[in-house]
């Protein structure tokens, strides 16, 4: 009897939780145990009912291989070899205590050189407590199978079995990420007085705070690049980024305005943009031309002050959490 690369049964016993059992082939070995039987045929004939490996560790705990050399006869294991996994130690461990463990045994195929995989089928977690410290398999591999020696699991009458054991960990980070609609303090308006007087090639606000994230304006008074001396240039730029990760990104959509004084009216231009380190601002090189700027009628200068606001409509906001 030999089994195919990939089997899917249904367990018989109620310690599986009616879950399948996946039976599968790989060449990497065990990651965390490997055991050995010589003479499994006399470990047989002894008449013992299990054998329980020495400690290993893995995930933080430790653990142990409990074998049922001739099947667990009490639980639907008779003809089949019956390998369990169980947390040791226990009395060490805190009142209460869970673990949250995804485990796989392994019988080795010594004429293919490769090891037979049983896990629980759709990588079922299983939850190690003061009530239930073993998981397994009644149903391993059959006794007929594991003996026949040209199946190669059974060799000049040694066996090796092996466990990886990976917990899952409670402790673990998770992230919300919102797109929130017209974020609370949300609007910034920026007063620049004596602005006929501004030499520098550019200035910048004060900071604001909108979405635990931090902000100003840039404003060019004379413009930048392809609009320099035409246009009046002002961007929303993040602040903070050297406070996260490189990549970390802010999603804004905003509008950028200058106020005309004499209407109470803003001209507004929107736009969006994904702000990041390497990326931090972004906005118009033209939010209005110098011309229109300096015509009075317009009424963007009164008492030589202009009045530019950015309003963040949309913003991405992340939390992380443990």
């Amino acid at each position: 009897m030999v089994l195919s690369d990939l089997e899917i049964c249904k367990p018989t016993s109620t310690s599986h939780n009616k879950v399948g059992i996946s039976r599968s082939g790989r060449d990497l070995p065990p990651a965390h145990y490997l055991f050995k039987i010589e003479s499994y045929s006399e470990l047989m004939n002894t008449g013992v009912e299990k054998y329980e490996t020495n400690v290993f560790q893995a995930g933080g705990y430790k653990w142990r291989l409990i074998l049922y050399p001739s099947g667990n006869i009490k639980s639907n294991g008779n003809g089949y070899v019956s390998l369990y996994l169980a947390i040791a130690d226990t009395e060490k461990l805190s009142s209460g205590w869970e673990v949250d463990v995804n485990f796989k045994l392994f019988v080795f195929n010594q004429k293919n050189n490769n090891y037979l995989t049983i896990q629980d089928a759709d990588g079922t977690v299983r939850k190690f407590q003061e009530m239930k410290t073993e998981w397994g398999f009644e149903q391993l591999i059959s006794l007929e199978t594991l003996l026949d020696s040209s199946n190669g699991y059974h060799v000049e009458d040694s066996c090796l079995f092996g466990a990886e054991v990976f917990v899952i960990s409670r402790s673990g980070k998770w992230e919300s990420l919102s797109m929130v609609k017209e974020p609370p303090h949300g609007t910034f308006t920026w007063k620049i007085g004596k602005f006929s007087t501004l030499e520098e090639t550019y200035y910048h606000s004060k900071s604001f705070t909108v979405g635990e994230r931090d902000w100003n304006l840039r404003v060019y008074p004379r413009g930048i690049e392809s609009e320099r001396g035409k246009g009046l240039s002002v961007y929303l730029q993040l602040t903070d980024c050297e406070r996260f990760p490189a990549k970390r990104t802010v999603y804004a959509k905003f509008k950028l305005g200058i106020l005309d004084q004499l209407n109470n009216k803003y001209h507004e231009r929107t736009d969006s943009h994904w702000f990041r380190a390497s990326g931090n601002i972004w906005g118009f090189k033209k939010l209005v031309a110098l011309s229109e700027l300096y015509e009075a009628a317009k009424g963007y200068i009164k008492d030589d002050t202009v009045i530019v606001e950015v309003q963040i409509l949309v913003m991405s906001i992340a939390k992380i959490s443990t």
